[in-house]
């Protein structure tokens, strides 16, 4: 009878662990899905078209630099930076999701050859580690740990990342060779424009649906307006609804024209894109160099 109530009482009590641990799993899965850039993750193979483009820039559409840099040369199996970088005026503010002005956020795509990784954690220097901080870096696919993933992640802290990248080693990874390879970044600030579905944010303009006079401007309770505009050719009237973000920049009784903007443009942020190389160094080369110098000197 004891050993019964005691295999009820372990069986109960692994129960619950279990319980626990899956809501444990299900809600930090939750938060990291929702603090990566998983659109492009979703709805792209490979963030890099075939023209160079980087798909982030279809749904953040005003230009902007982003520079990166990385070493020259690289031996085979080591750990190198990857630094990329976001400039951004730190003072300005962004339009939310709920239309209140907040900070802007930054975030990134490294596509790096075929071969390079993001380096294992034991493998980062402790100096390296210090410089990046917090950050948490993800492959873009599994079939595609060369593409790695970042953000969004506060701006102000983090307009400058560092990436842990470990090179190939052509000894043990047949794939890999002594040459100099491309290296493509897209890094953007600030919310998008457009959603996947084609859809637009809030962060950006809104136009009139046509030509006509704007005969009421009613500003809902929640912010953002139903601006009515009363058809010149035929009378009928369309109500175009502008979200709580974009200011009104047109009056009613004011004649619009089709396309005509009927709030400014809130976006201050955008996307931008950049490549560099890197050598991949054949230390008996080096070797040879060295022992060059020396007899020459």
């Amino acid at each position: 009878m004891q050993n019964r109530n005691f295999n009820n009482l372990i069986i109960k009590w692994a129960t619950q662990s279990i319980s626990i641990m899956i809501i444990i799993n299900t809600i930090a899965w939750s938060s990291v899905s929702e603090a990566f850039p998983i659109y492009a993750q979703q709805g792209y193979e490979n963030p890099r078209e075939a023209t160079g483009r980087i798909v982030c820039a279809n749904c953040h559409l005003a230009k902007k630099p982003v520079d990166i840099e990385v070493p020259q040369s690289v031996l085979p199996n080591t750990v190198f930076e990857a630094v990329v970088k976001i400039p951004y005026d730190m003072q300005i503010k962004q339009v939310l999701a709920n239309g209140k002005k907040g900070s802007l956020n930054v975030g990134a795509v490294l596509i790096l050859p075929e071969g390079f990784e993001l380096a294992p954690s034991d493998r980062i220097p402790p100096e390296m580690k210090e410089k990046i901080g917090n950050l948490f870096f993800q492959p873009y696919s599994n079939d595609k740990k060369n593409i790695l993933v970042i953000g969004p992640v506060p701006g102000k802290k983090y307009s400058e990342m560092v990436f842990p990248i470990l090179s190939p080693d052509p000894a043990t990874n047949k794939e890999a060779h002594f040459l100099k390879y491309p290296i493509y970044v897209g890094g953007n600030r600030g919310r998008g424009q457009i959603y996947p579905d084609g859809s637009k944010s809030n962060n950006t303009v809104y136009n009139s649906s046509l030509t006509g006079k704007v005969s009421k401007i009613f500003r809902k309770e929640k912010g953002g307006y139903e601006i009515t505009i009363d058809d010149i050719s035929d009378g009928h009237k369309v109500v175009d609804i502008v979200p709580a973000g974009p200011e009104l920049i047109i009056s009613e009784g004011e004649f619009v024209k089709v396309d005509q903007p009927l709030t400014n443009n809130p976006n201050v942020g955008g996307f931008g894109q950049g490549d560099a190389e890197v050598v991949l160094q054949d230390p008996l080369r080096i070797q040879g160099l060295l022992l060059f110098l020396d007899q020459l000197f």
